[in-house]
């Protein structure tokens, strides 16, 4: 059989440390282009992932030329997801776009015209999905154990963890901080599981109260208070249009010790769940309390060839090749992470002008 040829578009960091890992773990791929605007970075990722014969761009055009490229993975910053990921799509080439989707809904709106027009596959790096938790947490959402989900609080908080590389702490290249950057995962995590994307309205507060603090203990090694532009921490309250509520929380920075990321926690009318401390269900049967953790078990995931289950990366690289070679859809649906972005981009609105953000 051939290998699905791919092409990467940005060698830095979030392509090292997940998309090429992940796709050289699989037997039907093949790494055969890479491009980073540090023509450095690519000729590393093709000595260390490529083929022999891998072309090395610095211009993203000239490797989308390649009519032998099936598949174009975009791991580039933020603001320029959205003119790669419809060029790509344009090129004639399916499309894993990283996360967020784009850095507002109007780019993100573009990206999801121009998979519909040329009927080229787009997804996005939501990998949070593929963890065994959330899978679990998904299968019982379907089976309805939990009834109708009224409730949610999506939570991405870091106490002191603020990323001090690349282009984290611009805002016109990010769009924005802990919001767009690990809430994005939380809100997409809890949208996906409550099967809810239709948004009402919203309310959203960002702070940036310890931008400049020179004492602050981050994991990463100190940052630039100059350069730290974007929010520290940001939150949101959205209303869906069945009345539904979710508390998004986000932070890089906070002075609080129950902190955990890319994780919710749900209510229903039957019973409730969260992933903070593997799975637990919790409810009420013969007229008592219960509380559920189940043994999750590896080989209980999807298989796929080449890649054993627990790793969401792997099985998020491995799912998306699957629905091309197969022509199914992939995990992410573009229009469910259009709807993230544009709950993401009303939080932050609604934090400028402090009045409710209203949906159309």
């Amino acid at each position: 059989m051939e290998k699905i040829r791919i092409g990467i578009i940005g060698c830095g960091g979030i392509a090292n440390g997940k998309h090429m890992p992940s796709l050289s773990k699989l037997p039907n791929v093949e790494m055969v282009a890479f491009c980073d605007i540090i023509e450095q970075r690519a000729i590393d990722a093709k000595a260390k992932y490529g083929t022999s014969d891998a072309a090395v761009y610095t211009d993203y055009k000239e490797l989308l030329a390649d009519k032998t490229i099936d598949v174009v993975h975009v791991c580039t910053p933020n603001r320029s997801h959205s003119f790669i990921t419809v060029d790509a799509l344009e090129a004639g080439k399916h499309v894993m776009c990283e996360k967020p989707m784009a850095i507002n809904s109007a780019e993100a709106k573009k990206m999801l015209d121009a998979a519909a027009r040329t009927g080229k596959k787009l997804t996005i790096g939501y990998q949070s999905r593929q963890s065994l938790g959330a899978q679990y947490l998904k299968k019982e959402a379907e089976d309805g154990t939990f009834g109708e989900i009224y409730y949610a609080k999506a939570t991405a908080l870091r106490r002191r963890a603020v990323p001090t590389w690349g282009v984290f702490l611009n805002e016109y290249e990010q769009g924005g901080g802990p919001l767009i950057d690990i809430g994005t995962h939380s809100l997409d995590l809890t949208l996906w599981i409550m099967d809810n994307y239709r948004p009402k309205y919203c309310v959203g507060t960002a702070y940036h109260k310890l931008n400049k603090d020179t004492n602050q203990g981050n994991a990463w090694g100190n940052w630039d208070p100059e350069k730290f532009t974007v929010e520290d921490s940001a939150f949101g309250f959205v209303v869906m249009e069945n009345g539904a509520t979710i508390n998004l929380e986000s932070a890089w920075a906070i002075n609080m010790l129950d902190v955990r990321e890319a994780t919710t926690l749900i209510c229903g009318t039957k019973a409730g769940g969260d992933l903070y401390d593997g799975v637990r269900i919790n409810g009420i049967r013969n007229n008592s309390q219960y509380v559920l953790r189940p043994t999750l078990n590896p080989q209980g995931a999807a298989f796929y060839e080449g890649v054993s289950g627990g790793d969401p990366s792997s099985m998020e690289a491995a799912q998306w090749i699957n629905a091309i070679e197969n022509d199914t859809d992939p995990c992410v649906l573009p229009e469910q992470a259009y709807t993230v972005t544009r709950i993401l981009e009303g939080i932050y609105e609604s934090a400028k002008t402090g009045k409710p953000y209203y949906f159309d």
